[in-house]
């Protein structure tokens, strides 16, 4: 898995430039929209009912069976992606694109006598998730942290020796898994406070302040789209250079 802060996919750079020069919007020419379709296949809307995956690119595969855009992912499943793939998917009212080299676990509520379809938790065991949900709490696990989520849109990065958190909008509860101590609770508008849990550190300083990494409010956008809703804020740039609080 590549440390943080590297360099990623081009596809992701191809995404973005999309997203930020309208290629999108109703009613574009025919070539600009062609170039948008080139891209992703297809111009962001809601998912119609009954589809999953809105795009996928290399080695994906949902419960260790390769994933095709007809494949449908309920809570319960696995997915993981390999190096160079990736894939944009939906699963009820949460949203989510999944980076390469990553394996999630979309955890059930459990509920007596039947699935459920209903997502209680997600397990990030490597890789890189971006999600976005809304009116509906859960958690989400690392090797090093566990978030409570309260409806949010978050980017969470994981790996052996620790995890990127950025709540991007909402309220999160935020748990160093060795380290009792080490608890926070992060209410952000707009990438407020990103954070690094570690796997080793004295009690109480396992949770510390990170840098805004490898995700956009474009990829935010898109993936609300897909569940039929706009972010909590109008910011169409590449990256965020807004003011933040000095912690």
């Amino acid at each position: 898995m590549k440390r943080f802060g590297e360099a990623d996919d081009p596809r992701r750079r191809l995404l973005i430039q999309a997203l930020a020069t309208g290629l999108f919007a109703t009613g574009l020419p025919g070539v600009r929209a062609a170039m948008a379709a080139g891209i992703l296949g297809s111009r962001p809307t809601k998912l119609p009912e009954g589809q999953s995956i809105y795009f996928l690119s290399g080695k994906v595969t949902v419960n260790g069976n390769d994933a095709t855009i007809q494949t449908r992912i309920v809570p319960g499943d696995t997915v993981e992606t390999g190096p160079a793939s990736e894939i944009i998917f939906v699963v009820g009212s949460h949203s989510m694109i999944v980076r390469p080299g990553s394996r999630l676990v979309i955890e059930a509520e459990k509920k007596a006598g039947a699935a459920s379809l209903l997502i209680s938790g997600l397990r990030l065991l490597t890789g890189r998730l971006l999600s976005v949900s809304r009116d509906s709490s859960m958690h989400v696990r690392t090797v090093t942290a566990t978030i409570g989520i309260r409806g949010t849109g978050f980017y969470v990065e994981s790996d052996p020796e620790q995890t990127y958190f950025c709540t991007c909008y909402g309220v999160t509860e935020v748990a160093a898994n060795a380290d009792p101590e080490s608890r926070e609770t992060v209410a952000a508008q707009h990438h407020d406070r990103p954070l690094y849990i570690v796997a080793k550190a004295a009690a109480g300083r396992s949770i510390r302040n990170a840098p805004f990494i490898n995700h956009t409010d474009q990829e935010l956008t898109l993936i609300e789209t897909l569940v039929g809703r706009t972010p909590p804020f109008v910011f169409l740039n590449d990256s965020y250079t807004g003011p933040r609080r000095d912690y």
